[in-house]
C-alpha cells in the first residue's frame, strides 16, 4: 500500500476511535478507555496490554484498568493463545450487544438508585400526610408532591422493563437489526 493511502486509511480509523471515545465518554466510560476501545476495533488481531499502552502512548496500568472496564461490559474478552503466557484481548464486534451491554448496566443502576430514593421520600410524605398539625398549604404541597413522586415511579417501572426488553433482545421485534447481506 502507498504512503497516501496509507494515510487516508490511518485518518479514517482516528476519526472513528475518537467519536467512538467521546460517544463513551458521555456515558462515562473514560476517553482513554474509549481510545482504548476503538484502537482495538481497528487490530487485525488480539492484542496484550504492552502492545496496547504501546499503540495509545499509555501505561500498562491504565491499559489493564481500560481492559477490566471493557471486559466488565462484554466489549472486550480475553482470549487464549498457544504459546504465550501474556494476556491477550480483542473486541466484541457485535456492536448491538455492546450497546446492550453499556446502557443496560447504567440504566439498570441509575433506575434502581432513583426509584429507591423516590420511595424513600415517599414513605416520608405519606407519613406527614398523616399528620393531624398539618397545615392546609403544607398539605397540599404535600399532596402535590406525592403525585410527582407516583408519577416519576411509574416512569422507573416504563424504564426497568424497557432495560429487560433490551437484555432480552425482545427490543429488536420492535426496532429490527438490518439483515447482512451475503
Amino acid at each position: 500500500m502507498d504512503t497516501n493511502q496509507e494515510k487516508i486509511l490511518e485518518k479514517a480509523q482516528e476519526r472513528v476511535i475518537e467519536t467512538l471515545a467521546r460517544n463513551m465518554d458521555l456515558y462515562g466510560i473514560t476517553m482513554s478507555t474509549g481510545l482504548l476501545y476503538g484502537t482495538l476495533l481497528f487490530q487485525d488481531k488480539s492484542m496484550t496490554l504492552d502492545e496496547m499502552g504501546e499503540a495509545l502512548g499509555m501505561s500498562k496500568t491504565s491499559m489493564s484498568t481500560g481492559v477490566r472496564t471493557l471486559m466488565d461490559l462484554n466489549m472486550v474478552e480475553k482470549i487464549w493463545k498457544k504459546g504465550t503466557r501474556k494476556d491477550h484481548y480483542e473486541v466484541n464486534l457485535d456492536w448491538y450487544q455492546n450497546f446492550i451491554d453499556l446502557f443496560s448496566v447504567k440504566w439498570r443502576h441509575a433506575c434502581e438508585h432513583n426509584a429507591h430514593a423516590l420511595k424513600k421520600s415517599l414513605l416520608e410524605l405519606r407519613a406527614l400526610q398523616q399528620s393531624e398539625e398539618l397545615s392546609e398549604e403544607i398539605s397540599e404541597r404535600v399532596d402535590l408532591s406525592i403525585k410527582r413522586i407516583e408519577n416519576g415511579l411509574e416512569y422507573y417501572l416504563w424504564l426497568s422493563r424497557l432495560i429487560d426488553s433490551f437484555e432480552s433482545h425482545d427490543i429488536f421485534a420492535f426496532v429490527p437489526k438490518k439483515e447482512n447481506e451475503s
